[in-house]
């Protein structure tokens, strides 16, 4: 039998990660022994016993088998929660392609270079001693000792800086005193808190009868021990965050604890401060737009029990809870939950896979689910929760205007504005209400249309459009087939055909010169770069301190403004016509959303879609905000085509500085592909071929497309080509990677 080889660090640091040591496996712990143990070992020339955690398990010896020692025993500590997230990181290994130090990284929070905030405090050590020190010390004039003295008489404890910086105490004199033991000088380690607000806390809302229905489904399920996945499917203002916190009840009532992803930085805000109104300080944040020191401590903070729930985007499922009972990630269906690093790990698998190693539950939740998602719900594999009406019984679905801009053309209107949608702005400016105008640029990588007609210019073999390139050429970016770009419309004939684009800032303009003295707002990345920009916009647009709020797709995910009651979509197309498969889903999915924000109040509200294709069933569904209609017709297309979820599809990319062995990687890899799995059924391969972009940071860039039925069938293929380079010294020099089902063209 051949032996078993374990690679265990012994300091999970940061810094300390790349730091592998290989020991061998007794015969009688090999059936016991998997990744994220916590081991005992002999370390170093003394052979002192440390404890260490298993990453890796192999049959291969890195070393002289002669140097490499065993382990002594598994340790009786128990799974800590340190081994649950290299067992969890083991599991991203394996399911997306990396190295484990790769996946280790990503999940355990880094420590390396971040000093622990102190809070030191000053006490009297004795009110009778104290004011018998304070009369010697103003008997020798001794002022220093009398303004500390007078003040620890009247508080007691003092913080370090109000003695050190207001009363000027110098620290020898703090000193002199500590030693004469009148006061006491007391250090503890201090928490940077990233919320900045305090909230009083709200008694729960009463829940209508659909969600109360979820709520005690969940429950019942909960206390019994029974774990699922469940998708809850609620139209926009349907109230689902109330039932993430009903479950949340549930949950903390049984002394665990709960995750909540959010998908944009944008909605941090508004998400906090109903959670801070409903469960206080028990709540922390985690986004990345705090500093290493604060996201350190937030993580500290969830180690030690100290907090109970963790919001924030993709990163924050990788909270170290002790005990974690819910993850909750809402708005299932956006593409940021997807990693565009290596480990390029989905958040929603990600979160099932650590629920099921946890024996936690998921909740996810959308007004427009995943295509994957709701195809896992009506096939039984997540439990399908359905809220069909808003909770606000007085605000009911926005009336919804489908504008066709070939029309406007037409009429001599060529404007940004559709002639509807400038007169109810002037409507809205003139009743005091607001208005938001959602700028479509999500996906925008050049797509060429004809604002005639309409048409715009597809692959023949892919069903997605040509982007733009320079030259003069059109390029598919799935399988590489290229046009030269035509001078007239294919279908019509007009010379009104081109690239399409335009941006906030070209938006904010021509609306202050269409509407003179509108007071406007714009959230962008370019608005957005300071820390704290997302709260100071969302609460001066909730404050009517601005009538109109422009802005890209971070302004139309869950924020709630009862005064809104206008939203017009600009540019429908820009994200229809992406060079993606996912291109119609995604913009049903931000039409939708939109849509949501109009009327959420008590007054009536009316969205404006603007498009030069009013027929395409993406727009035609999500003007009735019809989920249903949009994913028969979706769902039926990915099956005609073999796309996700009907087939899974890995993406390997190559890149390389020097563009022959780039090319010849590239190469390698599909022949490698075609000779070793050519009997492997259902396969299919596209490619080698050059990237969407062929260079980038003087790095070449190429691709293979892999299709199949089975995800496990691809973790073959990608487990194999890993082996395969190992020896190979060409991919020393090209970079690979693997990207399971891609939430972005390439």
């Amino acid at each position: 039998m051949s032996k078993l080889y374990a690679d265990i660090i012994i300091n999970i640091s940061h810094e300390a990660l790349d730091k592998v040591f290989q020991y061998e496996v007794p015969f009688v712990l090999r059936e016991k022994i998997e990744p994220g143990m916590q081991v005992i070992v002999p370390f170093g020339r003394g052979n002192k016993e440390q404890m260490g955690y298993v990453i890796r398990l192999s049959q291969k010896a890195d070393y002289d088998e002669m140097r490499i020692k065993p382990i002594l025993r598994i340790s009786e500590k128990g799974v800590s929660i340190e081994s649950k997230m290299i067992r969890l990181a083991y599991w991203i290994r394996e399911q997306y392609g990396s190295t484990m130090i790769q996946a280790l990284r990503t999940v355990l929070p880094s420590s390396s270079k971040v000093e622990r905030k102190l809070q030191k405090t000053i006490w009297l050590t004795d009110s009778e001693d104290g004011l018998s020190f304070l009369e010697k010390a103003k008997k020798k004039h001794r002022k220093a000792q009398v303004r500390l003295l007078e003040e620890l008489l009247k508080h007691s404890p003092l913080s370090w800086e109000l003695v050190t910086r207001q009363l000027k105490i110098p620290r020898s004199t703090l000193e002199r005193l500590e030693e004469q033991k009148i006061i006491r000088i007391e250090t503890k380690h201090r928490y940077r808190n990233p919320i900045s607000f305090t909230e009083e806390m709200k008694p729960p809302k009463q829940l209508n009868e659909e969600q109360q229905k979820i709520a005690d489904e969940f429950k019942s399920d909960f206390v019994q021990n029974i774990h699922k996945t469940y998708l809850l499917h609620g139209v926009t203002g349907s109230g689902k965050t109330e039932v993430y916190m009903a479950a949340i009840d549930t949950v903390l009532e049984q002394g665990r604890q709960a995750i909540v992803l959010i998908p944009e930085i944008a909605l941090t805000y508004q998400t906090v401060k109903r959670f801070y109104q409903r469960f206080g300080d028990r709540i922390s944040i985690m986004n990345s737009k705090l500093s290493q020191g604060e996201r350190y401590d937030q993580m500290l903070r969830a180690q030690n029990g100290e907090i109970d729930i963790m919001i924030g985007p993709r990163s924050a499922l990788f909270t170290p809870f002790q005990n974690l009972g819910l993850i909750v990630i809402d708005e299932e269906h956006e593409s940021s939950y997807k990693s565009e690093s290596v480990p390029k790990y989905h958040a929603r698998e990600t979160a099932i896979a650590r629920a099921s190693m946890e024996q936690a539950s998921v909740i996810l939740g959308s007004a427009t689910p995943s295509i994957e998602s709701y195809q896992k719900a009506i096939s039984g594999t997540y439990r399908l929760w359905r809220l069909n009406y808003r909770a606000n019984l007085g605000s009911a679905m926005a009336n919804v205007y489908v504008e066709d801009l070939r029309e406007e053309l037409k009429c001599g209107n060529r404007s940004l504005f559709s002639r509807r949608l400038k007169a109810m702005i002037d409507d809205r400016l003139k009743r005091g209400q607001q208005i938001m105008l959602f700028l479509n640029r999500r996906g925008y990588a050049g797509f060429v249309s004809c604002r005639s007609c309409g048409h715009v210019l597809k692959c023949p073999h892919c069903d997605v459009s040509m982007t733009a390139h320079r030259g003069g050429k059109l390029v598919c970016h799935y399988c590489g087939h290229q046009i030269p770009m035509p001078k007239n419309c294919p279908k019509c004939g007009s010379l009104y055909i081109g690239a399409f684009g335009i941006g906030t800032q070209k938006v904010e303009n021509l609306v202050q010169k269409e509407f003179p003295g509108v007071r406007t707002l714009r959230m962008d990345m370019d608005t957005t770069r300071k820390k704290h920009s997302y709260e100071e916009i969302l609460s001066a647009f909730s404050n009517g301190e601005a009538d109109i709020l422009i802005g890209t797709q971070m302004i139309v995910k869950g924020h709630d403004f009862a005064n809104t009651t206008l939203v017009g979509i600009l540019a429908a197309d820009m994200s229809l016509y992406a060079n993606d498969f996912r291109a119609s889903e995604r913009t049903f999915q931000l039409l939708t959303q939109a849509a949501g924000r109009a009327g959420r109040g008590n007054l009536p509200g009316d969205v404006v879609i603007q498009t030069y294709n009013p027929e395409h069933y993406s727009i035609v569904a999500a003007a009735k905000q019809d989920y249903q209609l949009f994913f028969e017709q979706e769902i039926a297309y990915r099956e005609v085509l073999m796309y996700p979820p009907m087939c899974q599809m890995m993406v390997i990319f190559i890149g390389c500085k020097e563009l022959d062995i780039g090319e010849a990687a590239a190469n390698m890899i599909g022949k490698e592909i075609k000779s070793y799995f050519q009997s492997m059924e259902e396969l299919s391969m596209h490619g080698p071929s050059q990237a969407a972009i062929t260079k980038i940071k003087d790095t070449y860039r190429y691709v293979i497309y892999l299709k199949h039925k089975e995800y496990h069938a691809l973790i073959i293929v990608k487990n194999h080509l890993e082996k395969y380079m190992e020896d190979k010294k060409i991919f020393e020099k090209a970079q690979v990677t693997f990207d399971f089902n891609p939430m972005i063209g390439y």
